[in-house]
């Protein structure tokens, strides 16, 4: 069962009427299956959609990433709003319900990004600092990965990761044309390997069309896989 917030209800709630466009287009949309350590935990639902004209051009990002460990099932909501094409962050919320439940809000303004963070220890505001190629790479959300497909070799983005509190800066890798089995099908992507200054590097596999079709970070045995495009 596909369990994506309502896209356009969020949207309205979070953005506001003036934000939106009845133009808008879904850029992509689909499932990842969750794998650690070769075991799967649960599965990414998620829709990226364009929308706006002008100055309110503009990429929202949600989905839901459900995973279960030890028993217990963790869901992960966030909601993404950049500014096209570089796929600077904007503003963004995440609402985790479960083990480690916490919601984040996050607005840039100006030369910062101002945090708020609701979490069981309390209420807590944090600033990053907001550089033109800011992106947000949220833990464990493969799709936000998306952000990076135009990345070429040799270029850096400084990224944030607001349930972590981490800034990670990524070096783009050379782009190598490869062929990539997802299920039964062996199909074209372009690997692109993302050097971190965290050693937490992350290997990325896009399609053609800039569409994430998978996701790993070897150090975490951390494997994000597409299971709708498999026929």
């Amino acid at each position: 069962m596909n369990k994506t917030i309502p896209l356009l209800a969020t949207m309205l709630t979070l953005f506001g009427n003036a934000e939106l466009s009845a133009q808008g287009v879904i850029v992509d949309q689909g499932q990842f299956s969750i794998r650690v350590g070769g075991q799967v935990i649960g599965a990414e639902d998620f829709v990226i959609r364009r929308a706006g004209l002008g100055r309110q051009d503009a990429v929202f990002a949600n989905g839901v990433v459900s995973v279960t460990t030890n028993g217990q099932i963790q869901e992960v909501r966030p909601l993404l709003r950049a500014t096209p094409p570089e796929g600077t962050a904007e503003s963004y919320q995440a609402v985790v319900t479960g083990p480690q439940a916490i919601e984040v809000r996050l607005a840039r303004s100006g030369r910062r990004y101002i945090a708020t963070i609701n979490s069981e220890l309390g209420d807590e505001d944090r600033e990053f600092q907001a550089r033109p190629d800011t992106r947000v790479l949220e833990m464990g959300v493969a799709h936000h990965y998306y952000f990076l497909r135009d990345l070429r070799e040799g270029r850096e983005a400084h990224t944030l990761e607001p349930r972590t509190s981490r800034q990670v800066m990524l070096i783009a890798g050379a782009r190598t044309e490869v062929e990539l089995r997802l299920g039964p099908n062996r199909v074209p992507a372009l690997r692109v390997d993302f050097a971190s200054d965290r050693d937490d590097d992350r290997v990325v596999w896009f399609d053609r069309q800039g569409r994430v079709l998978r996701v790993e970070i070897p150090s975490l045995r951390y494997v994000a896989e597409r299971i709708d495009l498999v026929g």
